[in-house]
């Protein structure tokens, strides 16, 4: 009887949760349309406002801030606009500053024309350059509008987290509004959208145990809002037109009350992640694990080892009932280097491996993983000794 397979690849999208998959079939058997106002539009309507609540409340922000979307690149996108309404007074951003290690939709610009786009570098680990930054900033030119910077507050590839405090302070003192893409980093670190972590924040249900195609934006206040990517009725306060998702809006609740819960289980993850890193120093020694000197995330591993490609070990394990992904799920499909390491600095032709967990993963999947490397490792050694 062969073997179940073992799931390694959560960064790309984490299992469904049971409570989720509950909540999504419970929101497939009510009739109503939420914005309807007899009583099955009713009952949908509780059902969006209850996520809508618990949304919220994963990143301390408050229910009527929060934008439904239909994924993460759609908040993003509605968000990277020169566009936007401060109250009912029109307001310009003249300008996008995004991080060069940052995920592909965020690096597209969104609504900005390329040449309004500017990429801030960041140093051998992957952590932003502050000073460059801080320098981009202040040469802004603000009689065309304000800067807008958009950064990750965890990268999807290393799981470097980023000093999102700091960068809101440079931002906010050059008069910019600044941009979070949270969606790696929702569930796996604390975040409280009253603080100092961005002006917005982005995020994504599949991520955390949520069903595919439902997201969101969340703001520190409406006040000031994107011109809508999505014109209509007047859905989601005429933010987001559309009929709404309700089934996916409730399974990204249920995700999100999950999550908010779990984070203080993150410690049991972190010490299986430094199993795994252990596991691969053990059998490859000279193995390469990038953003060890900084913070990460505690699910996430991304290494390199010398002589092996990444998509050549991705399909061995693939072969072998283990999925690990080579790099982000939005570009692992095609050919070349990645653009996170290339940012870093690091040249790694053959690319990286990313392993990335949950509280599900166990002691029996990280020795499968660790034998399935091994073998990759002894074979590669014999080729060596061959040549």
């Amino acid at each position: 009887m062969a073997e179940p397979r073992v799931y390694l690849d959560y960064n790309a999208s984490a299992p469904l949760l049971p409570a989720a998959r509950a909540a999504m079939l419970a929101a497939l058997d009510t009739t109503g349309n939420a914005s309807s106002v007899h009583g099955e539009g009713r009952a949908a309507r509780r059902l969006v406002e209850e996520a809508r609540a618990d949304v919220a409340a994963l990143v301390g922000g408050r229910p009527e801030h929060v934008v439904f979307t239909s994924g993460a690149t759609e908040a993003a996108t509605t968000l990277l606009t020169p566009n936007w309404r401060m109250g009912r007074s029109p307001l310009r951003m003249s300008r996008l500053y995004v991080s060069a290690a940052d995920h592909p939709c965020v690096l597209s610009g969104g609504r900005f024309p390329a040449e309004q786009v500017s990429r801030i570098g960041v140093d051998g680990s992957g952590i932003l350059d502050l000073a460059a930054l801080e320098t981009a900033l202040a040469a802004h030119d603000k009689s065309d509008g304000l800067p807008l910077v958009a950064v990750h507050a965890a990268n999807n590839e290393t799981g470097v987290i980023q000093p999102i405090d700091r960068i809101a302070e440079v931002v906010k003192a050059a008069g910019g509004v600044l941009v979070v893409d949270a969606v790696q980093a929702a569930g796996r670190i604390p975040l409280d959208i009253t603080g100092s972590c961005g002006d917005f924040l982005v995020l994504s249900a599949h991520k955390i145990g949520g069903p595919k195609g439902a997201g969101a934006f969340v703001g520190k206040s409406d006040l000031m809002m994107p011109v809508p990517l999505v014109a209509g009725g007047g859905q989601e306060k005429g933010f987001r037109a559309g009929t709404e998702n309700l089934s996916g809006i409730a399974g990204f609740g249920a995700a999100a009350r999950h999550a908010a819960s779990a984070l203080a289980g993150i410690e049991s993850v972190r010490a299986k992640r430094d199993r795994i890193e252990a596991a691969i120093l053990n059998v490859v020694p000279d193995a390469q694990i990038f953003g060890v000197a900084v913070e990460r995330l505690a699910n996430t591993v991304f290494f390199a080892v010398s002589g092996i490609k990444a998509e050549t070990a991705q399909i061995a394990f693939d072969l072998a009932g283990i999925a690990v992904s080579a790099g982000s799920a939005c570009s692992s499909g095609k050919v070349g280097p990645s653009h996170v390491l290339k940012a870093m600095g690091v040249s790694q032709p053959e690319g990286g491996l990313r392993v990335s967990i949950g509280e599900a993963t166990n002691e029996a999947e990280i020795e499968r993983f660790a034998a399935v490397l091994a073998k990759l490792a002894a074979r590669r050694d014999g080729e060596t000794r061959a040549a």
